[in-house]
């Protein structure tokens, strides 16, 4: 059976909208590695609409040099959406949110994620999400999408894994408990 993991950067406040306005001052080789470690891992990506739109926005357009870029624009892609009906970007196939669980069980290696902040949430209540990296920075970003909003509900975490970096930030990983 398929692993679905998610990766996301989050600020100290829960934030994880917009990261490209104030993750990239703790971007480090160390957390290079981990998100490099992550993404090489997985053999499909599993995304929401918004991220989907987002991606499929600047990963074609990236020079074929760019090793990230091939990986990406190569990648078997499934976006959870019930308002997609044309996807534009290679390799994409549109799924219902329904489907995730049947998509999990099928054959092939491990699906991940890369923002989609509400379908994250989303997973772990209905515990198909088997693993949760984040990318805690040491930041207040003060207002923007918090990871787990207002009524998310009791979900229970394992911590199975945490490193600091130099910049400050940690690499935790979380399971279901």
């Amino acid at each position: 059976m398929r692993k679905i993991v998610a990766g996301l950067f989050i600020s100290l406040d829960g934030v994880v909208e917009s990261p490209e306005k104030w993750h990239f001052p703790y971007y480090d080789e160390d957390m290079g590695r981990s998100v490099d470690t992550l993404m090489r891992r997985c053999e499909a990506m599993l995304l929401g609409r918004n991220t989907y739109e987002t991606f499929a926005s600047h990963w074609p357009h990236q020079s074929p040099d760019d090793p990230l870029a091939t990986m990406m624009n190569g990648r078997a892609k499934y976006v959870v959406s019930s308002t997609l009906t044309d996807p534009a970007w290679q390799n994409t196939t549109v799924i219902a949110a329904g489907d995730v669980a049947a998509l999990k069980e099928g054959p092939g290696g491990d699906l991940g994620m890369s923002g989609s902040p509400t379908l994250v949430v989303s997973l772990l209540r209905e515990g198909l999400l088997d693993e949760l990296h984040l990318l805690v920075h040491p930041v207040v970003v003060g207002s923007g999408q918090r990871l787990f909003e207002e009524g998310a509900g009791h979900i229970p975490l394992k911590l199975t894994k945490s490193e600091t970096f130099g910049t400050g930030v940690l690499d935790l990983t979380y399971e279901r408990a």
